[in-house]
């Protein structure tokens, strides 16, 4: 999955998942997690196969059908289970959210677009993050939105943050093409209707996005995230408090960022030059990308001290960025923050 930042894919935590875990590493065939500009995420190599080289779990038939209230779920720490036996029916996108989380209302919608066209080969489980601390936990969402699969009950990370249509599109298929490898090749119909016909009546509307919010997410959709940072920048300017828009527009800038130069270039600019603050401001992007916080935390801080004037100030901007997507209450945020403020001052 080319240039999509990984999620950490181990599964483990408060949730039972122990036979989940015990039962395979990763489907055999299953596309590899990929950060930003091809690096593959920790684990087990892709197309590895699963332990003593098993079936899927569950061992569903293929071309198996299974009726569902909706093919998009809201799932919480008490029904996952359910969400286990489903997947070994069809895969299953796990969306980790939260209603504050400004990058997240830019892919749910994706994400809930692309579920429906898939016909009921795929379902989406939403996870509100607030609320389900297990599955956060067991998930170790480091930051939001993170989404993952599961293939016949194996967990796959997928990738952080907001990604425009055409790539979450590309995610997709990969799936769906590591579930036909596993023998998880079923459908769903939703209350016996044809898939995408059995919405509730009655079920709200989703709230618009506010019309600066709305022409954002439209760009990154484009691949056009200078207009999306502007669009951003004009949201903030009309409402300084709109934590949503900071959020978004820290998110749109690192996508930015990280569109520029492969994973390798910039990997190999940060090792040749150490003290080059611009390849160390690089560098910390890819890191946070991949989920590795504490390492880029600790690159920019510890180059704070050795640098003055106007490149303090880029690094602590940078910094301060990493704080907003990562969620200021997030205890390595609180600590990253003391040890700049005592840095500074």
């Amino acid at each position: 999955m080319s240039n999509v930042p990984p999620t950490p894919s181990g599964l483990r935590g408060a949730v039972d998942l122990s036979s989940l875990v015990d039962r395979a590493q990763r489907p055999a065939g299953a596309p590899s997690s990929v950060a930003a500009g091809g690096q593959p995420a920790g684990g087990q190599p892709a197309g590895a196969p699963a332990a003593g080289g098993a079936p899927a779990a569950g061992g569903a038939d293929a071309g198996a059908e299974l009726t569902v209230p909706a093919l998009v779920l809201d799932v919480t720490d008490q029904t996952f289970q359910d969400v286990l036996e489903l997947s070994t029916v069809v895969p299953v996108i796990v969306d980790i959210w939260a209603e504050w989380c400004g990058p997240c209302k830019q892919l749910s919608p994706i994400l809930e677009q692309l579920t429906a066209e898939y016909d009921g080969r795929v379902l989406l489980a939403k996870v509100d993050a607030d609320t389900n601390p297990q599955l956060v936990q067991a998930f170790q969402a480091q930051s939001i939105p993170t989404v993952a699969a599961l293939i016949g009950g194996r967990p796959l990370g997928l990738f952080v943050g907001a990604l425009p249509e055409a790539q979450v599109r590309d995610v997709y298929e990969q799936v769906i093409a590591a579930a036909e490898q596993n023998g998880v090749s079923g459908r769903v119909t939703v209350g016996g209707s044809v898939p995408g016909e059995g919405a509730e009546p009655g079920e709200p509307e989703p709230q618009p996005l506010p019309p600066h919010h709305q022409a954002a997410y439209d760009a990154i959709e484009q691949g056009d995230y200078a207009t999306a940072i502007q669009e951003y920048k004009t949201a903030i300017a009309q409402d300084p408090h709109d934590q949503m828009a900071v959020a978004g527009l820290a998110q749109v800038s690192l996508l930015d960022r990280l569109s520029a130069r492969t994973a390798d270039e910039i990997r190999g600019a940060a090792a040749a030059g150490p003290q080059d603050v611009e390849a160390q401001l690089a560098v910390a992007d890819l890191d946070i990308s991949g989920g590795h916080v504490e390492d880029a935390f600790g690159r920019l801080l510890d180059l704070v001290p050795t640098v003055f004037g106007a490149e303090r100030e880029s690094v602590r901007v940078r910094l301060v960025e990493f704080f907003e997507l990562i969620g200021g209450d997030d205890p390595r945020v609180v600590a990253a923050r003391r040890r700049l403020a005592s840095v500074l001052y």
